[in-house]
Parts: structure tokens; C-alpha cells; sequence
């Protein structure tokens, strides 16, 4: 490890660093120009309404589409120079995620942990561990196709986790999840980042969850972001107001026809 000028260890690299980050389609700007770190060890949440850049931002991120313009980096490895690098300390899960149902399930993380290089050993004391975390062990060598859709949300859950990463990126991780499911995840997602050090960055329409979960929040809307900070910071913006409030009004989404005139 090399020192800097003051003979001290440099401090870590963010788990996550935008600089710059923009995404245009022919005229339209998805996403403009946007600056943001995560540190280690935090839950960070990504809001917006629909349309404001959220998914186009995260799968930039997960390496599924290139930016316009602007750079990302993963522990302070560089997305677009070391792709491969970068992965391989990531998790993601899209908000959409594709599994091949005429696999089992462990076929399917055996799969996973084949792309980022797990031995043999490492691979059956892992998966039994997920599996059994998730309530999928009885479940294991069944397929896919037979899953309900809470059951292949866990399973992909499940993909994201085998290799521990050190940043997991999550789309609307609630999404399908029963009540006890959705509050599994959430309790990982708390572990995960301030037990273990990683970082988790997710999106999310829900308040609540970003509320409950979120150690840092930041705002996007109409792709740049309004609004940074905790929880406690943004409702003191938003003169003591909940969280819902303060987004409805930082996204201009309060203005709306008044439910009495039409009911």
C-alpha cells in the first residue's frame, strides 16, 4: 500500500464515484452531467419519480449501457478501462432481472459463481448458505420455471450476494417481495454495509423503505440531482416534513388534479 505526502496510508477509494455522468438519446438528455460517491458501509438511496434517469443511471452502473459522457468507478476501479475489474467486486440486480427457468436454481448459481472464478468448495458452503437464507433450500433442485415470482426475486438475490461484493446495486429491490421477503432484504441490505463494510446503492419508489433503510438519500428529477443527504437533513429542508412531502415538492409530482374534483 503506498503513502501519501503526509507518510500516511491514502485513504480507501469510494465504493462508488460518478463524475460527470451524462446519458443522451438523439435530443433527449437522460441523465446530465451528475456527481456522486457512496462511501463504504452505507445504504444509499436513489429516488425519483418515473422517468427522471433512475434506471438509465443504474444500468450504467451494472456496465449494461455506456455513457454519453463522464466516468464511474467501483472501489476506485474505472467501469470503462477495467470492466471486468470493476464487476467482479459488484452486485446487481436490475429491476428486471432474466434467469433461465429450465435451470434449478443451484444450476443457476453454480452458474454465477462460475463467472466470477469460485472454487468448488467455496461455491457449495456459499450457495447452501444463500439458499438457506433466502427459504430456497428445499427449492434448490427444482426449476426456475416452476418458482413463483417472490421466489425468483430471492434467487436473484441470492446470485448478487455469492461472491460478497463490495458494492451491491439494486433497482426497486421491494418489487414482488411479500412482507416477510421485503423485510429480509431490508435486514440484509442494514448487515451487509454496516456489519460487513459494503455498500449498497438502490432505487426505490417506496419512502418508506428509503426511510427505514437509507443511511444517505439523494433525489434525481428530470436527470440531475435535487437533493442529497440523510434522512433527518432532507425533512429539516422541507421545513419538518415527511420524506414523501419533501420529494413530492423537490419533484414538482404535488402538482396534481385534486382527487375531489374528479371523485
Amino acid at each position: 500500500m503506498g503513502l501519501n505526502d503526509t507518510g500516511s496510508a491514502p485513504p480507501p477509494a469510494d465504493a462508488l464515484a460518478i463524475r460527470g455522468l451524462s446519458k443522451t438519446y438523439g435530443s433527449f438528455q437522460a441523465v446530465k452531467s451528475i456527481d456522486l460517491s457512496v462511501g463504504a458501509g452505507r445504504v444509499f438511496g436513489f429516488l425519483g419519480p418515473n422517468g427522471a434517469g433512475k434506471t438509465t443511471t443504474i444500468k450504467i452502473i451494472g456496465g449494461l449501457i455506456a455513457p454519453t459522457a463522464g466516468a464511474v468507478s467501483i472501489c476506485g476501479r474505472d467501469l470503462m478501462r477495467d470492466p471486468i475489474g470493476a464487476k467482479s467486486i459488484m452486485g446487481f440486480v436490475p429491476d428486471r432481472p432474466f434467469l433461465y427457468e429450465k435451470l434449478t436454481g443451484i444450476e443457476h448459481l453454480k452458474f454465477v459463481s462460475d463467472l466470477f472464478g469460485m472454487n468448488g468448495a467455496e461455491f457449495d458452503r456459499r450457495a447452501a448458505e444463500l439458499l438457506a437464507l433466502f427459504e430456497l433450500s428445499e427449492w434448490g433442485n427444482q426449476l426456475i420455471e416452476n418458482y413463483s415470482h417472490g421466489m425468483k426475486q430471492r434467487l436473484v438475490m441470492a446470485s448478487a450476494l455469492l461472491h460478497r461484493p463490495r458494492l451491491l446495486v439494486v433497482d426497486e429491490p421491494m418489487v414482488g417481495l411479500d412482507p416477510k421477503g421485503a423485510k429480509m432484504v431490508k435486514e440484509i441490505f442494514r448487515l451487509i454495509a454496516h456489519r460487513q463494510g459494503a455498500a449498497v446503492f438502490m432505487s426505490t419508489h417506496t419512502m418508506a423503505v428509503a426511510e427505514e433503510v437509507c443511511d444517505e438519500v439523494v433525489i434525481i428529477n428530470e436527470g440531475s440531482i435535487v437533493a442529497r443527504g440523510t434522512v433527518a437533513d432532507l425533512r429539516t429542508s422541507g421545513g419538518g416534513a415527511d420524506l414523501e412531502d419533501v420529494f413530492l415538492k423537490l419533484t414538482g409530482t404535488d402538482e396534481t388534479v385534486p382527487i375531489e374534483t374528479v371523485l
